[in-house]
């Protein structure tokens, strides 16, 4: 059958769109989102290369560390011992999330991620938030994680008495000019990122063997150093304190939905992309739990206010050897930039379907026919994230990722709903359990821990989306190509039926 597509630039015609409710509420037909990877119209595509083992290793490690190796220490003092109890809130939640994702994605294996699932659901005013709300999730995710790279890189420095001063590990505000390590760290993601997708899997796949293996390591140290009477009191900032870490530490569990950005870069989609983000779940979940226990046995939770780089001072002080220090610091900057790598690929692709439909310049979605990415508009983001990384600091920018998140974590809970209800009849390959309460306990928890966040985070959030809007209505109103189709065309669209998505011969 023949591929529907979309129009191409549309800005002379603007007689044709509909008024600014009926665009707002117009929603992207399922039968273009799901042709969309394979209608290259001669233009270059992104090529499918990716397998099960892949899929899952970019979630591991867009997700494990970032919690545990960089905000440890500004969390158990909202917390005390119970951090570990923060981490299973957060995961629970992100669980919630997770299987509303493995069900979407199995339906909608295209890269847009929430944000084409947004569209596909609720419109186009609410795919714009949700999309608006992943830039600031991914952007400023990949520059708080790099933000981290500073602390390691000075504990691997400090093994041969040297370190990095403030004034090049550290952003203004943290008693620095500029985070040098954080900057390099982002160029060179970017950089591996423009050559190739291929590559850049199997070089993380073999950067989270390394990740694993440290955090399993940290931990079979310091449970030689277990105290119980460190959880003792379990609760001494009550269950207040339990609920504003959670929601602080939620930020570590974002990641898991950057392989749902690869849906046209999975051989399988629909059946990969699903298995991929619950297994990575287990994984990541388990290992935080287990890695937050041991780190508060070993030491009393007051220890913990003001560290940086956690870990390894743990480490450090129970087994008196600075080269198993060494080992932990360079594995953590390995494990640091894993996650750069796989989120701000993620980012990379939500801006692609972006600007596929119109709503950002179409840089974003020119891909070289060399490398077979996005390389321009890589560039661009990479750019964008290093000079973020190098002069913002970590608490403005670990908190502002969480809201954005849980936002668009709720909105894919209710597009789960909503497509169950409209159309059933849909090849599902996943399909969420105990439907509609898990969808609506998902978004509910993400709406919990929203209201948990401080009012500066708020603040933060009201900014980004009025800056969005005014990117809306300055640019993506005008050229959107969902709004650019006539009536006729439109319904014609909204009727045809899905076109299947099969495995890479």
């Amino acid at each position: 059958m023949t591929v529907p597509t979309l129009p191409g630039h549309v800005s002379g015609r603007q007689g044709s769109r509909p008024a600014l409710g009926k665009q707002l509420l117009r929603r992207k037909p399922m039968a273009l989102l799901a042709a969309e990877p394979d209608a290259g119209n001669g233009a270059p595509r992104l090529v499918r290369s990716f397998g099960v083992l892949q899929l899952t290793m970019i979630s591991v490690g867009a997700t494990l560390g970032t919690g545990i190796l960089v905000i440890l220490g500004e969390s158990v003092p909202l917390a005390g011992p119970a951090i570990w109890i923060s981490f299973a809130i957060a995961g629970l939640a992100a669980l919630l999330s997770a299987v509303s994702y493995a069900e979407m994605a199995g339906l909608v294996p295209a890269s847009g991620s929430s944000y084409s699932y947004t569209y596909a659901t609720m419109g186009e005013g609410m795919a714009w938030i949700c999309g608006w709300c992943l830039v600031l999730e991914y952007a400023v995710s990949v520059a708080a994680v790099a933000v981290g790279a500073g602390q390691y890189v000075n504990e691997t420095l400090a093994v041969f008495d040297t370190v990095l001063p403030d004034a090049f590990s550290q952003p203004p505000g943290d008693g620095g000019m500029v985070n040098i390590p954080a900057m390099v760290i982002v160029v060179l993601a970017t950089v591996l990122l423009v050559r190739g997708a291929r590559e850049s899997a199997w070089i993380n796949t073999a950067i989270v063997a390394v990740k694993v293996g440290i955090l399993l390591l940290f931990c079979a140290i310091a449970f030689t150093a277990f105290s119980a009477g460190n959880f003792d009191p379990l609760l001494p900032m009550g269950a207040a304190g339990v609920s504003a870490a959670a929601s602080r530490v939620f930020f570590s569990y974002i990641g898991f939905d950057a392989a749902s950005t690869a849906g046209e870069e999975a051989r399988n989609p629909k059946r990969d992309l699903p298995r991929a983000i619950m297994l990575s779940m287990l994984i990541v979940t388990t290992i935080y739990v287990l890695v937050a226990v041991a780190a508060i046995g070993a030491r009393p939770w007051g220890w913990f206010d003001g560290t940086e780089a956690a870990l390894v001072k743990i480490l450090e002080e129970i087994t008196g050897q600075p080269w198993i220090a060494l080992v932990f610091a360079v594995g953590a900057v390995l494990a640091i930039a894993s996650i750069v790598l796989t989120v701000l690929y993620g980012q990379t692709r939500i801006l692609l379907s972006m600007s596929r439909d119109g709503l950002v310049p179409a840089i974003f979605s020119r891909v070289s026919r060399r490398t077979g990415t996005p390389a321009a508009g890589t560039l661009i983001v990479g750019v964008a994230v290093a000079l973020t990384a190098g002069l913002v600091p970590l608490g403005a920018l670990a908190d502002a990722t969480s809201i954005g998140t849980l936002f668009a974590f709720a909105l894919v809970n209710a597009a789960v709903i909503y497509l169950r209800k409209a159309r059933p009849e849909l090849e599902r390959t996943f399909r969420v359990p105990f439907f509609p309460f898990t969808p609506i306990l998902g978004a509910i928890m993400c709406i919990y821990l929203m209201a948990n966040l401080g009012a500066e985070t708020w603040i933060t959030f009201a900014a980004w989306m009025l800056v969005g809007t005014a990117a809306y209505f300055g640019y993506g109103r005008r050229n959107s190509k969902v709004a650019a189709l006539d009536e006729t065309e439109y319904r014609e669209l909204a009727a045809a039926p899905r076109p299947s998505t099969t495995a890479a011969p």
